[in-house]
């Protein structure tokens, strides 16, 4: 096991071809070079088989729908300092994915129809507990074999976070290795301390681990189950590294360094992010940006379940939300689980830095469509109702935006995820209203196709026509299809495709006709844990 992990590291090594060489030698190169090392590392993870389970034949872990990675097995505690790493336990993981994104109409200089393959994997190793100290490390590579040519870089949409647009556009390359974990970490059988880089889940920070390397962060997490029905996570995250970035950068900053061309994907790039936070505008008022995280869930009540979260980055923003989702059994083996969720945004100088429109380009001359143009003060409400039985599932979700100010969310957690969210999509601009329908079934419970799960969603996007920087109304489809592959325990395959048909002639509070949405993506990958 440890062989793979020094073979996935070299990959992440392998020297750069130098800025001007001919592009298409230099990807067959390191493609052929890729060919050859997935299959010696193939070879090696079918030879550890046996080390990918326990007894009773529960993986070391498991991946949800949504890419989360769960953790079936953890190492244990031991009694001295050279148990902790003869008695710890290596995750390896090998996945490529592959991206279509096709514009129904090209704007030149703008848009044009992009793709991106990526190629590479991960070794994460964590020690064994000794008087409940253990450390993590998490080493992930990515590579693009075939790719468009540099200078489209810019165009890339949802395979962009295969490679570094920064890296790639000041000419070091299209491969990514990144250390993203690295921690250490005190558990007690009531609580979890992690100090160092990490995964943090919560409402507005995720791992958004559908690409090739997730969303990580640098700081101290607290994870406690001491009062009794009630979790609490919280966190102060100092730095940030998106999936796409090869190191950590700012949380709530924009890239604009006068010297560097490309600096708008040096620091947080994020396509939620506020693009009127600049850095050099926070350096000039001494803001220095830390995101603060707090949430708790409380499950005292049978079937009720209440989350409450405070996100914020003092001196320019924070955010309340409550939420709560009652179930209701009705029989047969089904629930009725109705939710609701409010999200409140409180301006404490990200408007008056940046503006309300997250596209940053309010001035006193152009509101862009904002009745207080320099308030970040907003809010949110969604609810759904889900029906679920075993498996399956249905549900009908509604958000509405107040017409005030955007949300500000680019650390990887959605706004109205599990509500109204679809496929790459953005739907917490002022004044905008969504609603969508998603159903889900797994296929081989029900004998039809063993292993095969299949999720639909259809939205309806309702924006704000007035503004300039919003996009058009549009309607969007996407299918996902999710095959595991039980004679080879940990292969897995998924599918996405997404349809998006938007208006083509609406008028913004200019007069100017809002550039056409319609757009379809295609996705496939596939993933192998051992």
């Amino acid at each position: 096991m440890a062989w793979l992990g020094w073979l996935l590291f070299l990959i992440g090594r392998v020297p750069q071809r130098k800025k001007g060489k001919n592009r298409e030698m230099g990807g067959t190169g390191m493609f052929c070079r890729w060919c050859v090392t997935v299959l010696v590392c193939l070879f090696i993870a079918a030879a550890q088989a046996g080390a990918a389970a326990t007894d009773g034949g529960l993986p070391k872990r498991t991946l949800k729908s949504n890419r989360t990675v769960i953790y079936n097995i953890l190492p244990q505690d031991v009694d001295s300092v050279g148990e902790m790493f003869d008695r710890g336990v290596f995750y390896g993981r090998l996945r490529v994915n592959t991206f279509r994104y096709d514009w129904e109409k090209e704007r030149s200089g703008a848009t044009r129809d992009n793709w991106a393959i990526g190629l590479g994997g991960s070794m994460i190793y964590k020690t064994g507990f000794l008087h409940g100290l253990g450390m993590t490390a998490g080493l992930y590579v990515s590579e693009s074999p075939w790719r468009m040519d540099d200078n489209e870089v810019g165009y890339l949409k949802s395979g962009k976070d295969v490679l570094c647009r920064h890296s790639v556009a000041t000419g070091n390359g299209h491969n990514m290795a990144v250390l993203a974990q690295a921690f250490i970490q005190y558990r007690s059988e009531k609580n979890d301390i992690r100090v160092g880089r990490q995964i943090f889940e919560s409402l507005l920070t995720a791992s958004n681990d559908t690409k090739m390397i997730p969303n990580t962060f640098e700081g101290v997490s607290v994870y406690t189950t001491l009062v009794p029905d009630t979790s609490v996570r919280a966190a102060l995250l100092t730095r940030q590294k998106l999936r796409d970035h090869t190191s950590f950068h700012h949380v709530l900053a924009y890239g604009d360094d006068v010297s560097d061309p490309f600096s708008k994907w040096s620091e947080n790039d994020d396509s939620a992010m506020h693009k009127g936070l600049t850095l050099s505008r926070l350096d000039a008022r001494g803001i220095d940006d830390r995101l603060v995280v707090a949430e708790i869930v409380n499950k005292s009540i049978p079937d009720l379940s209440v989350m409450a979260n405070c996100t914020m980055v003092p001196k320019l923003v924070w955010t309340g939300t409550g939420e709560a989702n009652y179930s209701i059994d009705i029989g047969h083996g089904i629930r009725v689980v109705p939710g609701v969720r409010y999200l409140r945004q409180f301006d404490r100088q990200a408007g008056e830095i940046g503006g309300a429109s997250i596209a940053g380009k309010i001035t006193p001359a152009d509101n862009r469509g904002y009745d207080d143009p320099y308030s970040m003060d907003g809010s949110l409400v969604a609810a759904r109702i889900k029906v679920q039985k075993g498996a399956d599932s249905f549900m009908l979700g509604w958000s509405r935006v107040s017409d005030d100010a955007d949300i500000i969310a680019p650390w990887r957690g959605f706004p109205t995820g599990g509500y109204t969210r679809a496929m790459g999509r953005y739907n917490w601009y002022a004044g905008t209203r969504t609603v969508m329908v998603q159903a889900g079934c797994d296929l081989g419970k029900h004998g039809v196709f063993p292993g095969l799960g299949v999720m639909v969603r259809y939205a309806l996007q309702d924006f704000d026509d007035a503004k300039p920087d919003v996009s058009a109304d549009s309607r969007v489809l996407t299918i996902d299809l999710i095959q595991r592959v039980s004679a080879i325990p940990g292969l897995e395959f998924k599918a996405r495709v997404e349809i998006v048909r938007g208006e083509n002639d609406a008028v913004d509070m200019n007069g100017a006709v809002k550039p056409d949405p319609s757009c379809k993506d295609y996705r496939l990958e596939a993933n192998y844990l051992f």
